[in-house]
């Protein structure tokens, strides 16, 4: 498996490393220097970028790479997350959402999958949360995330245009809907659902057609 030095490396967590170990295939070549940037890996023509933090913060970098590149983000979301702490017993976060969290990321940039060279790649995964030590924080505060780490692959998928967001909404879902009844039926918290819906709309996949005591109510 080729190989380039290990640019850029040297502040890389535990779960971006892992994820690039478990993406590589033959002849990828990871740590690339292209057009001013570091690229994690380069399979042929295509430029793969596993993102850990928000995908917000690649704008730069994604409006530079997208007019002669075709690009993958690989965004990892969890459907179940460890945390673990100094002194304290490994406990499971109550947060879960899976292939939703995707959502969170596509909040503040809704039309990303507009762009016909991008798709962007989730690998739902089991995690842990690495935190600092309590003392090292404002009491009452629980400890700073310093790491994460890859438990499991469950699945991934994916989502080459913004059409294809749609396949995660249930099929059951009445049309129209309110932000609640998808909460529900998905197994969501509100908000979550309220930036599902958020980024739906503005990729015109759904539209507002009216407004109850429940909520607005949106159709496919």
């Amino acid at each position: 498996m080729a190989t380039e030095p290990h640019i850029g490396t040297l502040n890389e967590r535990s779960l971006h490393r892992a994820l690039k170990d478990w993406l590589a295939e033959p002849d990828d070549r990871f740590e690339v220097p292209l057009e001013g940037f570091v690229i994690d890996v380069v399979r042929g023509d295509l430029l793969i970028e596993i993102q850990t933090g928000s995908i917000g913060a690649m704008g730069r970098k994604l409006d530079r790479l997208l007019d002669d590149h075709d690009v993958r983000i690989v965004v990892p979301v969890a459907a179940v997350r460890w945390l673990e702490q100094p002194g304290k017993k490994r406990r499971r976060s109550p947060k879960k959402a899976g292939i939703w969290n995707l959502f969170d990321e596509l909040v503040s940039i809704p039309t990303l999958l507009d762009h016909p060279a991008l798709e962007i790649q989730v690998v739902v995964v089991e995690e842990t949360e690495v935190r600092s030590d309590t003392d090292l924080v404002a009491r009452g505060r629980r400890g700073r995330a310093v790491d994460r780490r890859l438990d499991s692959v469950v699945e991934t998928r994916i989502f080459s245009s913004a059409e294809q967001l749609l396949d995660v909404v249930p099929l059951d879902l009445d049309n129209p809907f309110t932000t609640a009844e998808l909460a529900s039926a998905a197994g969501l918290s509100r908000d979550l659902a309220q930036r599902a819906c958020y980024v739906l709309r503005h990729c015109g996949l759904i539209s507002e057609v009216g407004r109850t005591k429940a909520g607005v109510q949106y159709r496919r």
